[in-house]
Order: C-alpha cells, then sequence, then structure tokens
C-alpha cells in the first residue's frame, strides 16, 4: 500500500518530532542524574555519629562513611559489640569512636555528644539508626513494649537531634537522616508498637525537614522496606514465637521480599550527600507506599486479610523471646541461607557463632 506522498511526509515529521522529543526526555534524565551525583557533599574529614551502629544496617552505613574518609561514630547499648564493631570499621584506615549509649536516656545522649565534641570537635552528619523489635499479636503486647519502642526510636531520635541541633545551626550546615521503616507508611499486623514508633518518626523528620532548611541543615528520612541484614536474630517475638519467627526470618531474607542491607547502606547515603528529603528503599515499598497512598482503605483490609492467616493470632503470652532462641526447621532451611551470610556480614552474631 502506497501513502499519498503528503501522508508520507506527515508521518516522517511527525516520527521525527517523536525521536527528537525521547531525544530531548533522555537527555534531561541524563543531565539531571549527572547534576544529582555533581551536587553529592564531599564527605572527606567529616564526623559521623551513627546511632545503633555496632551491627546491622547501622554497621553497613558506617563502613559506608567510612570509605569515603570519614571521622566515624557509632554508638549502642552493648559495649562488647561497639567495641567489635569499631575494630572492624577501623581496618579501612580511618578514626573510629564507638561509645555506649541507650538512646533512650537523654542523660547518655548528651554525656556521649560531649565526647564526641570533646574527641573531635563537633558533629557533621547524624543518623539516627538505633531501633528494636517486637513481633507478635497485639494480644501479646503490653504497655512496656510500646514504650520501649517509642523510647528507643522516637525518643531515641529526639534526644540526638536536640542535643546536635546547636552547633548545626550555628555552623548553618549538617545532615541528619532519620531511619524509619515500610512500618512508618504502613502499619503491619504483628508489629503495632514497631509501626506507632516508626510512624512517629517520620512525623518527627518531615517536620524537621521544612523547619530547618532555613538554617541549612538538610534532613533526609529513610523508609527502608524488609533488608537483609540478620538482625531477625536479634528480634523479639512473643505469643507463638517459634511461628512469629519462621514467617518472620523468610520475609527478612528471600530476596524477592527483601534488599541487600549493603545496597540500601549505599542508596541511604547517597540520599543523604545529595540532600534527599525522603527516600524509600526497595521496589515492593515503593509499590507499597505509592498504593497506600492511593487507596489507604484497600491496603488496611489486605493488611487485615492477611492478619487472618498468621500464626499465633489472638495468642495472649507476652514473654518475649530472641529470635536465635526460637529457631525451627524453616529458619534454619536453605531458604534464609541469604539472611545467615548477613548475619555473619554485619555482625549480628558473635564471631565465636556460626
Amino acid at each position: 500500500m502506497r501513502f499519498p506522498k503528503k501522508k508520507t511526509l506527515m508521518w516522517g515529521a511527525a516520527g521525527a518530532a517523536a525521536t527528537g522529543a525521547l531525544a530531548v526526555a533522555g537527555a534531561a534524565v541524563a543531565a539531571g542524574t549527572l547534576i544529582a551525583r555533581m551536587r553529592q557533599a564531599d564527605m572527606r574529614g567529616k564526623t559521623v555519629l551513627i546511632t545503633g551502629g555496632s551491627r546491622g544496617l547501622g554497621f553497613a552505613i558506617a563502613q559506608e562513611f567510612a570509605s569515603l574518609g570519614c571521622r566515624v561514630v557509632i554508638c549502642a547499648r552493648d559495649k562488647a559489640e561497639v567495641d567489635r564493631a569499631a575494630l572492624e570499621i577501623r581496618r579501612s584506615g580511618v578514626e573510629v569512636l564507638g561509645l555506649e549509649c541507650d538512646v533512650a536516656s537523654q542523660e547518655q545522649v548528651a554525656a556521649m555528644v560531649s565526647k564526641v565534641n570533646e574527641r573531635f570537635g563537633g558533629i557533621d552528619v547524624l543518623v539516627n539508626n538505633a531501633g528494636i523489635i517486637s513481633v507478635g499479636p497485639i494480644e501479646s503486647q503490653t504497655i512496656d513494649d510500646f514504650r520501649e519502642s517509642m523510647d528507643v526510636m522516637f525518643w531515641g531520635q529526639v534526644h540526638t537531634i536536640l542535643a546536635v541541633l546547636p552547633q548545626m545551626k550555628q555552623r548553618r550546615s549538617g545532615w541528619i537522616a532519620n531511619v524509619s521503616s515500610i512500618g512508618g507508611k504502613i502499619s503491619v499486623p504483628h508489629l503495632v508498637p514497631y509501626s506507632c514508633a516508626k510512624f512517629a518518626s517520620v512525623g518527627l523528620s518531615e517536620g524537621l525537614t521544612a523547619e530547618l532548611a532555613k538554617d541549612g541543615i538538610k534532613v533526609t528520612t529513610v523508609v527502608p522496606g524488609l533488608m537483609r541484614t540478620g538482625s531477625h536474630g536479634n528480634a523479639y517475638f512473643k505469643g507463638d514465637h517459634h511461628a512469629e519467627y519462621s514467617w518472620f526470618s523468610l520475609a527478612a531474607t528471600n530476596p524477592l521480599s527483601s534488599i541487600s542491607a549493603r545496597r540500601a547502606a549505599r542508596s541511604i547515603v547517597r540520599a543523604i550527600r545529595r540532600g534527599q528529603s525522603e527516600i524509600v528503599l526497595s521496589v515492593p515499598a515503593k509499590l507499597a507506599v505509592a498504593v497506600h497512598g492511593l487507596f489507604p482503605g484497600i491496603t488496611t483490609q489486605v493488611m487485615g486479610l492477611s492478619n487472618r492467616v498468621m500464626p499465633g493470632t489472638g495468642d495472649s503470652r507476652t514473654e518475649r523471646h530472641l529470635g536465635k532462641e526460637s529457631e525451627t526447621a524453616i529458619s534454619n532451611s536453605p531458604l534464609t541461607a541469604l539472611g545467615k551470610r548477613a548475619k555473619r556480614e554485619f555482625l549480628q552474631y558473635p564471631a565465636t557463632n556460626p
């Protein structure tokens, strides 16, 4: 079939215009990516404080900042774990300070920040990563579980932020990253105390992002989905703790539902350097946040349906057990091999343990 000459010319012009538009769009994306990379702050010589930095995601973030030539400060409640992590990070040839600190205590945080200021002269970057997880049906959760979650993951962030804010405002520069969770955007069954604290963290972080911009301080809200950090072994499980640990360990180590902690740490550090206001990690988490934003009622109904098939629903036993005390044939199977590797890589267990 032959097109009239005029139509042929029209189709040719349209094709050329479309091709040109795609080329322009591609060039714009490439330029935007290049600009974003160029705008990444140079972190060499900066002092970075990472709470919960002795293992898991916090340890991975500390390693990433160390690779950029930063002076790294990590803190956690267990001194032996902090010392072990500091020794590992020090192998990269940077200055590392490991401090024992419970961020739930305002007095301990103030003392820690004072020590860092004395040693390094100030804090340039604060990464609030300390966290705690209590998994189990609502009947098994107590007021203490809610209080502990809020103390560590909300008040712990408030304490550190208020402690470093005066020096950052005086310098009119600084970076603060608050690690929340997909649980801070969508409340998940059997993780209600955790989700409550993470929702509070998101509210705190988003408010500070807007309020501190005028002072030259950049605040990043970090919203990870499930990550292969190996942390499930050190989480708490209640109710039918063996069954709860089985499903949680599978979800936290399956490559289809979780991402590598190393990859997550790199993305977080890159977002901080670029001054991004928010970063959502993993494709499943991004999809979940997007769908929940459009159809919150539907996602809540889906969560309700999933709760019906979760183990131990209605179980009121309140005693809690560590994940490593709740192993099952499923959690020890090849299905969780990536999780076992993460436990070793990110110091979740003492070196003497397998």
